[in-house]
């Protein structure tokens, strides 16, 4: 069953020379207990589409959707005090900067015991905050905290950041959430503790059946987890699949890019050979191409791609792209 399912949602924002289209017409759906990637370079609109789902976009962003469905129900159409309600009951969020997310005044343990719901918490009223310390005590545990007497005597300042981002998976965990959407959840952590964090996230997939998902910029952290992949470029959705399907034979020449610019998904690569990348740099939001937004880097770009292409599909493979890279064989 579909959890999420977004059709050409258009993400704008309001400026002294108009609007800007940050996020052009993407699709995105999540089915209970899938684990979705969603992989672009910095600035690509990833965390814009995941703070829209949420709904903590400020005023000044505009916010439009052919279909915005949650349980079949389009949060569009209600009220704020009515999506809140639902979000803030099937929803949680670990967003990039977790020192800036922390309330710098209150200690951890307040804010910590403050994110897990009443119902969660068995028994009747008495001692119903000891209940909750204990509950609090285990989240940090299974995040990977060991010292809990001193993270939750602490301010957030006095934390580094890599605990700050596990207090805030804990804080995102705690209500066991139909979705969660990681965005960037390992930044800052060491490479031991991203396996780690990675691990907890599929766990709590294949044990609750929480559905993921999972924003990187980096293709090669995140492939091995999810189920499915979404690319996005300069706020354009250029592919989207069955990870396998994608990582095997991409369709679109910025897909292609990033996988050949990762040396783990080049294991022929010669020893000191340079990895593949696209020439330029992603455009500005002021300064955005016309049409395919890929256009003055692709190696394969003609006079049709001033024209935005269509999203097209082979056996639940999309792509968007005038030009589609064949098929290995063919």
């Amino acid at each position: 069953m579909l959890l999420l399912d977004i059709r050409n949602l258009t993400i704008e924002l309001e400026t002294n020379h108009g609007l800007v289209r940050a996020v052009d017409r993407v699709n995105l759906n999540l089915r209970e207990g899938e684990i979705r990637g969603l992989v672009g370079e910095s600035g690509s609109g990833k965390s814009l589409i995941a703070k829209a789902i949420v709904n903590v976009l400020n005023q000044r962003w505009r916010i439009t959707a052919d279909r915005f469905h949650w349980f079949g129900q389009d949060l569009l159409q209600l009220s704020f005090d009515q999506q809140r309600k639902i979000i803030g009951r099937d929803i949680a969020m670990i967003y990039q900067e977790p020192s800036k997310c922390l309330d710098p005044t209150a200690l951890i343990a307040e804010q910590l015991q403050e994110s897990i719901p009443n119902d969660v918490i068995k028994g009747s009223w008495w001692g119903r905050e000891s209940r909750k310390k204990k509950k609090a005590i285990a989240l940090l545990h299974k995040v990977g905290i060991k010292d809990h007497v001193a993270v939750l005597s602490s301010y957030p300042y006095q934390l580094s950041e890599g605990v700050c981002q596990k207090v805030m998976i804990a804080m995102a965990i705690a209500k066991n959430p139909k979705l969660l959407i990681a965005d960037e959840p390992t930044t800052a952590l060491e490479s031991s503790t991203q396996a780690q964090l990675f691990r907890l996230i599929t766990s709590l997939n294949q044990l609750k059946g929480m559905s993921v998902l999972l924003i990187s910029n980096e293709l090669d952290s995140i492939a091995r987890y999810t189920h499915n992949l979404s690319v996005l470029y300069c706020g354009q959705l250029v592919e989207s699949g069955k990870t396998s399907q994608v990582l095997a034979q991409p369709y679109h020449p910025y897909t292609d890019a990033l996988i050949k610019s990762v040396p783990e998904f080049q294991p022929d690569l010669p020893a000191k050979s340079m990895l593949y990348a696209l020439p330029g740099s992603i455009p500005t939001l002021q300064h955005l191409p016309v049409g395919c937004r890929l256009g003055p880097r692709c190696p394969n770009a003609r006079k049709e791609c001033v024209h935005t292409p269509s999203l097209q599909s082979k056996q639940q493979h999309f792509y968007s792209c005038h030009f589609p890279l064949q098929r290995k064989g063919s």
